[in-house]
């Protein structure tokens, strides 16, 4: 059982990543939940906040993000990995289009997303994260986006 899977769990990995990657829209929340349903529950994980990552900073803009979130929303519930990506992500965009967000969301997030934010342009989240985010790298990040502000 072992080693044979390493292989076999690889290409269903990047099967699914290939199926996710070509979907049409209409049919992306049943694909969703189909490679959740994977016996890999860390795998499917994986592929589904990578194919995440890349919908959501194609639909942030715009306005079919909420629909979309909401489906994906109701066919991840109990995976907890990409429900945390999406949400991170629905944080991002209030940071990122400056609607309503809270302080507290921001430095509970992950590194990933405050990393994502102190990467921006939004000068309450650069501050709060110059002062207060969760690793130096994040700190300084945010620092440099604050001193582009002051110079721009």
């Amino acid at each position: 059982m072992g080693a044979e899977n390493g292989p076999a769990e690889h290409a269903r990995f990047a099967a699914h990543l290939v199926e996710l990657e070509q979907v049409a829209d209409a049919d992306e929340a049943e694909l969703v939940a189909g490679v959740l349903a994977d016996p890999d529950r860390v795998m499917a994980g994986a592929a589904v906040v990578r194919h995440l990552d890349r919908r959501a900073a194609e639909l942030l803009p715009t306005p079919l993000w909420q629909e979309w979130a909401e489906d994906m929303a109701r066919v991840m519930i109990g995976h907890p990995f990409p429900v945390r990506r999406l949400q991170e992500w629905s944080l991002f965009r209030a940071v990122a289009l400056g609607l309503p967000w809270h302080r507290d969301d921001l430095l509970g997030a992950s590194d990933w997303l405050q990393l994502k934010a102190a990467d921006g342009t939004n000068p309450e989240a650069l501050q709060v994260l110059a002062e207060s985010g969760r690793t130096k790298r994040i700190r300084n990040t945010a620092r440099t986006g604050l001193g582009r502000r002051g110079t721009g």
